[in-house]
């Protein structure tokens, strides 16, 4: 009898495992992870984004990987994993276009931002204007000419010095007083928030919350501004490629478009929108129907 009790509590205890096994693996939720390569100036707005989005999109796990566009059109490019890519100028994004690397009907322009100049609330060198930069002994902190602020900081320089509104040889004269080149646009924040330069150029959107009591900003006239075209796509290569859309659908309905405005950033009309492809223009709609869903 007694041997009866302890076969019959082994099967029980075996049926038991079972169905516990059985009911781990049918009933464990799997999230969906969307990886996120953006340009560094879109930290601050992204951030928001993903709050937003993955309460609309429970079971997503939003990654986001922020660095210079030249750095992570290269990370791409070696093989990184990553669903969508938003990058902020054309160059970096064509280079993973010719790679073959994206959804070429998913690419779109999605927002648009404009330089400043940031001084430290001190103002030691008494910085008032873009002319000011060319004056001897600013300590001038900027982006590398890899790095699309960088660039885009060039040709604003270079637009200033055929304006006679500026000093002959301005363009010159402002580069010599480059103390530093750094690899992302927030570095640049950083480092005039913190005093080691006078003054420095970046994007109108990229002074967080944390360092609007430490710099101050300086408009740059829109006669020799540069417009910055930020466009995103899909990964060709994304495991997650409906997501990816969502993702970038959410990015351009009215409640992202909001939340970029907010960080400074302006949104491109339909005129102003250029996209790598003839099946983009369909495809811009096909978003903006889904993002009202």
């Amino acid at each position: 009898m007694k041997k009866d009790k302890v076969v019959l509590g082994l099967i029980c205890a075996t049926l038991c495992l079972a169905v516990i096994t059985s009911g781990c693996t049918t009933t464990e939720t799997q999230s969906t992870k969307l990886t996120i390569f953006a340009a560094a100036s879109l930290t601050g707005a992204f951030n928001e984004t993903a709050q937003a989005f993955k309460a609309n999109n429970s079971g997503v796990d939003v990654v986001l990987n922020y660095a210079g566009s030249n750095a992570l059109a290269t990370q791409i490019k070696q093989g990184a994993n990553a669903d969508v890519f938003a990058s902020a100028d054309q160059k970096n994004m064509k280079t993973v276009q010719d790679a073959g690397l994206m959804n070429n009907s998913s690419v779109k322009v999605f927002a648009q931002n404009k330089l400043a100049i940031i001084v430290p609330t001190a103002n030691p060198a008494n910085v008032t204007s873009l002319n000011d930069l060319a004056d001897s002994g600013v300590k001038l902190v900027v982006a590398n000419s890899s790095v699309p602020v960088g660039n885009y900081s060039l040709q604003m320089l270079s637009k200033a010095s055929n304006n006679s509104s500026y000093r002959p040889g301005f363009n010159t004269s402002v580069l010599e007083n480059v103390v530093s080149e750094e690899t992302n646009v927030n570095d640049v924040v950083v480092k005039v928030a913190l005093g080691q330069g006078d003054a420095g150029i970046v994007y109108v959107s990229d002074v967080p919350a944390a360092y609007k009591d430490k710099v101050t900003v300086i408009k740059i006239p829109d006669s020799v501004n540069v417009i910055a075209q930020y466009p995103i796509g899909v990964l060709s290569g994304s495991q997650n490629a409906q997501m990816a859309q969502s993702w970038i659908n959410y990015v351009t309905s009215p409640a992202g478009q909001a939340i970029l405005l907010k960080y400074g950033f302006t949104i491109p009309t339909a005129s102003q929108n250029t996209t790598t492809s003839a099946a983009a223009t369909a495809a811009v709609n096909t978003t903006t129907a889904t993002a009202k869903t």
